[in-house]
């Protein structure tokens, strides 16, 4: 069953990484609904790092069905992505060192409970929890935020700072890392975040040399973001 919000305890972070340790196995959780940019800006980072350093990804979900970015009964575009899973959440990948959960107006849906309870037994296996956007509203729904520092989109922010008091919400934020549990701003927020993660895990000068692959122009400031003055 679903914990109510702010009813689980903190969860037990892993011990601090050393180079030795660094992921090789990505995962990320999808359903419908889900922000394309929220997962495939993260993922181009991913995609770009595995050229230099070994790495898996997944894509996990309540099964292989496509996972479509519209919902029914929904004011959503009609030109939606779509993602076929590689795992299901009853079935999920072996061993994954991190797990990205993204938002979207699927997040808000009361029929993910299965994915919050997945990311509840997973994250104390995990090396890294990420989130991107409201994601983080089901990380908080699972515990794995209670008692931390974390930031989301802050055109949500009301709904999620009411519905879950007890994580440290920080609004000023682009991306917040605590710990092993990282979380960021909104949808665009999700790339700048990964670079800094890149950034974290290994380096800097990885984290840019990807960035000039790409050619994108890093916010590399976690503390700040534009869009909590903004909203």
């Amino acid at each position: 069953m679903e914990k109510t919000a702010g009813a689980s305890p903190p969860l037990a972070l892993n011990p601090v990484l050393t180079p030795r340790a660094a992921p090789t196995k990505f995962a990320i959780l999808i359903f419908p609904g889900f922000e394309p940019l929220d997962v495939f800006g993260p993922v181009e980072v991913i995609q770009t790092l595995s050229s230099s350093k070994p790495m898996s990804l997944y894509w996990i979900s309540a099964s292989t069905s496509p996972a479509l970015d519209p919902l029914a009964g929904t004011k959503r575009p009609t030109a939606g992505a779509t993602v076929v899973p590689t795992h299901t959440l009853a079935a999920p990948p072996d061993d994954i060192d991190v797990l990205l959960v993204p938002g979207g107006l699927g997040a808000l849906s009361h029929t993910l409970g299965p994915a919050v309870e997945y990311v509840r037994a997973t994250y104390p296996k995990l090396k890294y929890m990420i989130s991107v956007c409201n994601g983080a509203e089901l990380l908080a729904r699972a515990g794995v935020l209670e008692g931390r520092r974390a930031t989301c989109d802050k055109v949500l922010w009301a709904h999620n700072t009411t519905m879950h008091p007890g994580v440290g919400w920080d609004k000023k934020p682009r991306w917040v890392i605590d710990g092993n549990v990282v979380t960021s701003g909104g949808v665009s927020a999700g790339l700048d975040m990964a670079l800094g993660w890149v950034a974290h895990v290994w380096d800097e000068g990885l984290a840019r040399e990807i960035a000039n692959v790409v050619e994108y122009e890093w916010r590399n400031d976690p503390n700040f973001d534009v869009f909590a003055y903004v909203w």
